[in-house]
């Protein structure tokens, strides 16, 4: 439970979560609380800016246009690799012994 601006030092990941209150000219009209854990701070600020966009879609529907062009409604798909049988990650193979 700790302040946005002490939790999210980077301007980047800071504009990153504000954009759906940009795109939808929403700033300040909402207190926001929220809960993540997992992954980095870079995926934790796409998972709150990806909830944000689909509260405040929830909230009044003639915010969708703006937010899906900028694409705020739509979910990151990477997800890591599974580790295959041989290799020694997803796709690192053993080193490689001529004799």
């Amino acid at each position: 439970r700790t302040d946005f601006l002490t939790y999210f030092p980077r301007e980047t990941h800071r504009d990153h979560i504000l954009g759906p209150f940009v795109a939808s000219q929403t700033c300040g009209k909402f207190d926001v609380t929220a809960v993540v854990n997992g992954g980095g701070l870079t995926g934790q600020a796409g998972a709150i800016r990806l909830g944000l966009a689909r509260a405040l879609e929830k909230y009044n529907p003639d915010y969708r246009p703006p937010m899906k062009r900028h694409g705020f409604l739509t979910r990151d798909p990477r997800m890591v690799e599974r580790k295959k049988v041989g290799r020694v990650k997803a796709r690192k193979s053993p080193q490689w012994v001529r004799r």
